[in-house]
C-alpha cells in the first residue's frame, strides 16, 4: 500500500482540516466579556404596560379578570405568569391555554406601549449600550423574562433592540434559573467565542437576576430602578449594585475589574 504524502490533495485536506480544528480549540477560553440584560426596571420601565397587556389578555382569551397585583412577577418569565395566572384564576395550566393565553397578551402589548404614561429609557442605559456597542473587547446580548416577541416590542418602541444581537427568553424556559445556558451558548455561537464565568457579568433589579448570574457562577450588577432598592438588592450579594446607572464610568469600573 502507498504511504501518504504530505504534499498529496488527500492529505493535504487532512492536514488543513486539522490544523483549523486545533486553532479552534486553541481559542481563550476568555476572549471578550459578555454583558447579558434584563429589560423591565433595567434598560427601561414601561409603566405597567405588560401588566395591563396581560390582564387585557386574560379577559379578551378567557373572559376572566385577575388582579395581577397578588402575583409576584418581578424577575419572573412571561411563560411563568402565564401559568400562574392561570392557575390563580381556576383554569387548567396547559400547554394550549399557556399558548393562547401568551398569544393574546403580545397582540395586545403594542397597545399598551402606547397609552396611559409615556416610558422611557432608564438613566444611563444608552450611553451604556453605546459605549458597549464600540468596545472590541465586548459584547451585550439580553437575558430576560420577555418572550422574545415582547422583548422586540418593548425594545423596538424604545429604539434599542438594534443593540442586540441574540439573547435568552421566555421562550427558552418558564424558569429564569434555566436561561443563563442558553444565553452562553448563543454567545458563543454569535461570536465564535468561549465567555469564562470570570468575564461574564449579569444585569437586573431583582433577586432573581442575582440568582440567575450565579447559576452559571457569572458576576452580576444590579440596579435598584424597579421594585427593589438598593439594600435589598445588597442582601443578596450581587458583584455590584447600583441606584441606577447615571454613573456611566462606575459601571465600567467593575466589569474592567475582572
Amino acid at each position: 500500500m502507498e504511504a501518504n504524502h504530505p504534499h498529496r490533495p488527500g492529505c493535504l485536506r487532512r492536514h488543513i482540516a486539522l490544523a483549523a480544528r486545533r486553532q479552534i480549540h486553541s481559542l481563550p477560553r476568555s476572549v471578550k466579556k459578555l454583558i447579558l440584560w434584563d429589560i423591565d426596571g433595567t434598560l427601561i420601565v414601561s409603566h405597567g404596560a405588560g401588566f395591563r397587556a396581560m390582564e387585557r389578555a386574560l379577559t379578551q382569551r378567557f373572559g376572566l379578570q385577575c388582579d395581577m397585583r397578588t402575583i409576584d412577577w418581578a424577575g419572573r418569565t412571561d411563560s411563568w405568569i402565564a401559568a400562574e395566572v392561570l392557575r390563580v384564576v381556576g383554569l387548567p395550566v396547559t400547554p394550549q391555554n399557556v399558548h393562547d393565553y401568551l398569544e393574546a397578551y403580545l397582540a395586545t402589548l403594542p397597545l399598551e406601549l402606547g397609552a396611559g404614561r409615556p416610558g422611557q429609557v432608564l438613566p444611563g442605559i444608552l450611553e451604556l449600550l453605546e459605549t458597549i456597542r464600540q468596545r472590541p473587547d465586548a459584547v451585550q446580548g439580553l437575558l430576560t423574562g420577555n418572550l422574545e416577541r415582547g422583548a422586540k416590542l418593548k425594545l423596538t418602541h424604545f429604539n434599542v433592540w438594534h443593540y442586540f444581537a441574540f439573547g435568552a427568553y421566555a421562550d427558552d424556559s418558564p424558569l429564569r434559573n434555566d436561561l443563563g445556558p442558553h444565553a452562553l451558548r448563543r454567545a458563543r455561537e454569535k461570536h465564535a467565542a468561549e465567555f469564562a464565568p470570570a468575564n461574564t457579568f449579569i444585569i437586573g433589579d431583582t433577586p432573581h437576576d442575582i440568582e440567575c448570574g450565579r447559576v452559571i457562577g457569572a458576576k452580576t450588577i444590579a440596579v435598584a430602578t424597579g421594585k427593589y432598592r438598593v439594600a435589598e438588592l445588597a442582601a443578596h450579594q450581587p458583584t455590584a449594585v447600583f441606584p441606577d446607572f447615571a454613573d456611566t464610568a462606575a459601571f465600567l469600573r467593575v466589569i474592567d475589574a475582572s
